[in-house]
């Protein structure tokens, strides 16, 4: 499969399978003008008409001059070279989308192997959604070694080429029934790579997304495959310290699965609870962003497998002194479905969420992390009044305890010293042994 042109989708939205990544193709660059063609030959190409000024019997052979005539790639490295034919290509590539949308009858199997080979995004993506697109035919071309030269693209540092390589996957994902297994794959083994060796690969966010959509139309009950994958693959993708540049894709893969199989609530929330950052305050944020669209989806029977180990993480993180997390976090009892499943399990939930709660309202550095924290306490006065009351006495004993007994250790303390002393000054004379 030959390559194609790498320039900026505003020229000719040309690119080839033969760039791993903008990055490696710069090192390329850097050692000669142009790694496609010898440098000082100037590219001539032969006008052809344009396919609607010749008769429609023509068309179809035209059309394959024309993808031909594509494939020739141009420097733009040196944006001076070359600029009538560079034009010329451009509007060819222009008419060539414009033909592909709306005409009928040129896509003979001829076409394929031509279209396959050129690869432009844009008229790629015309061709594959073109009512007369056959995958039968394609299939001959469009196949493993294909797909794999694919996602090494997404790898691309221009989010431009991302959005049309994840547009291109998804449809060949939806007409390659014989491929879906083979690219799911794929994306397992990338995911794999990223998170246990390299921790770089710029096209997670749109692969994630791809995965949503493809959640989405999984069959019930799901593969052990699929389960699989999200307990060894989703789950510790949110371990990298890249996580923010995907996680809003990532989040919606977890709940896609949740939907689909409630039965999975709790091995993914204790997988969440073994990964939680211990350092990092912004990476608490989203995890507790993501717990709280999993927690609008729960199914009350899978709450109560998890309240006691959620809650108490979500007790630490009250408790946080970063305000945001803490913010975060309180922020749950503003959620009207959390709250009724709050309210249902109160007598197990609020005996591990007093003591941070009572003690923040009384030592917090800030005033809103306070107020926010009276408003919780008042909601769970208002659900169990009874255990509240039980709770804030035990509390007020056990820091009674607490505070007799520190006065102990402090006297001991004073008692040690004074018994140092004297023996200092037994030892140096100063009073009689």
């Amino acid at each position: 499969m030959s390559s194609a042109a790498t320039t900026p989708p505003s020229v000719d939205k040309v690119d080839g399978f033969s760039r791993k990544s903008v990055r490696k193709a710069k090192q390329k660059r850097s050692q000669s003008s142009s790694q496609f063609r010898s440098q000082g030959k100037p590219i001539e190409l032969t006008p052809l008409p344009l396919l609607k000024d010749v008769p429609a019997p023509e068309q179809p052979e035209l059309f394959l001059k024309k993808l031909q005539q594509c494939c020739t790639v141009f420097d733009f490295m040196d944006t001076l070279s070359d600029l009538k034919m560079k034009e010329y290509k451009r509007s060819t590539l222009n008419e060539l989308v414009d033909y592909v949308t709306v005409s009928r009858g040129y896509l003979t199997e001829q076409a394929y192997p031509e279209v396959v080979k050129m690869l432009v995004y844009e008229f790629f993506i015309r061709f594959l959604e073109s009512q007369e697109f056959q995958p039968s035919i394609a299939k001959k071309y469009i196949d493993q070694k294909f797909v794999l030269q694919l996602l090494e693209l997404f790898d691309s540092e221009d989010p431009r080429e991302r959005d049309y390589l994840k547009t291109v996957l998804h449809r060949i994902y939806g007409k390659f029934l014989g491929l879906r297994a083979f690219i799911r794959k794929q994306i397992n083994n990338i995911f794999l790579r990223f998170v246990y060796e390299t921790e770089h690969f710029n096209g997670v966010a749109e692969l994630l997304e791809i995965l949503g959509s493809i959640i989405n139309g999984f069959a019930l009950p799901l593969k052990a495959e699929h389960k699989q994958f999200l307990v060894k693959v989703l789950i510790p993708l949110h371990t990298v310290r890249s996580l923010s540049l995907f996680h809003a894709q990532l989040a919606y893969c977890i709940v896609q699965f949740l939907e689909k199989d409630p039965a999975l609530t709790e091995p993914v929330i204790r997988g969440l609870l073994k990964f939680w950052p211990k350092t990092c305050s912004q990476k608490e944020v989203m995890y507790l962003g993501e717990l709280e669209e999993i927690l609008d989806v729960i199914e009350p029977t899978q709450f109560i497998k998890i309240q006691e180990p959620l809650f108490k993480q979500i007790s630490r993180c009250v408790s946080s002194p970063h305000f945001q997390v803490a913010e975060r976090a309180l922020y749950y009892w503003n959620n009207e479905y959390i709250m009724s499943l709050i309210e249902e399990n109160s007598s197990v939930i609020l005996p591990i969420m007093f003591a941070s709660l009572y003690r923040i309202s009384k030592e917090h550095w800030n005033p809103a992390i306070v107020a926010l924290v009276y408003n919780v306490l008042k909601a769970f006065m208002e659900m169990n009044s009874t255990l509240f009351d039980e709770l804030t006495a035990t509390y007020k004993s056990d820091r009674q305890r607490e505070k007799k007994k520190e006065k102990e250790r402090e006297e001991l303390w004073k008692k040690l010293e004074d018994l140092e002393l004297k023996r200092s000054l037994r030892c140096d004379g100063i009073i009689p042994t």
